[in-house]
This record gives structure tokens, C-alpha cells and sequence, in this order.
């Protein structure tokens, strides 16, 4: 069974960066990024396969790239205090050719998250 695993969380004051990375342990080349708040629910942030995909509050300011067939990062500037959250990774994609990548339940394996703090 695939595994994912995150790290690079951590606290930045608002305007700060951070990168994150995943790691799988057995070659995935579509992974994807998603995102959740306390009482909200998780949202796609960025995806990647033969092409890149972003949510529009990232766009400009985040960027996802493949590392190894198995691992990817995403490079996250300009940081808001929105952008406060787990941050998730996601690979094998189950949602066929109509799915929408930003939908969790596309999505078969996940990582256990890694804590992104803004502060204003």
C-alpha cells in the first residue's frame, strides 16, 4: 500500500515562505496538495502530473513541482494568514477523466498532514 509522508511545516509571520515536501514510498507521478482549516473542509491547493494545477487563492504565489517519480514539493511565498491550515498530500487519483483534481474524494492515499501557521 502506497505511504505518504509530509514535512516542512512551521510558523512564518505573514508576507514569510515555506516549502513542503512528500515523499511516497513507491513511484507516483501525480500528486497533489490540499489543505484544511479548523471547521472547514479540505481543499485541493495544487496538483501535479503531466501539467499544473492551482486553486486561485494560490496561483502566483505557490508552486508545486515533482522532485523524483516519488516525491514533489510545494514551494509556498507570500504567505496569508488564509493560508493557515494542515496541509495534506494526496497520490493515486481514483476520480477517472471527469473528476475534478481539487475534490478529496478523488484521491486514494494520504499523508498525515503537516501544520502551516500564519501570523499576522
Amino acid at each position: 500500500q502506497l505511504q505518504l509522508v509530509e514535512s516542512g511545516g512551521g510558523s512564518v509571520q505573514t508576507g514569510g515562505s515555506l516549502r513542503l515536501s512528500c515523499a511516497a514510498t513507491e513511484d507516483t507521478y501525480v500528486f497533489s496538495w490540499f489543505r484544511q482549516a479548523p471547521g472547514t473542509e479540505r481543499e485541493g491547493v495544487a496538483c501535479i502530473g503531466s501539467s499544473t494545477l492551482y486553486a486561485d487563492s494560490v496561483k502566483g504565489r505557490f508552486t508545486i513541482s515533482r522532485e523524483s517519480p516519488d516525491a514533489v514539493t510545494l514551494q509556498m511565498n507570500s504567505l496569508k494568514p488564509e493560508d493557515n491550515g494542515t496541509y495534506y498530500c494526496a497520490a493515486e487519483f481514483i476520480g477517472g477523466n471527469g473528476g475534478a483534481w481539487n475534490k478529496m474524494q478523488n484521491w486514494k492515499s494520504w499523508g498525515q498532514g503537516t501544520q502551516v501557521t500564519v501570523s499576522s
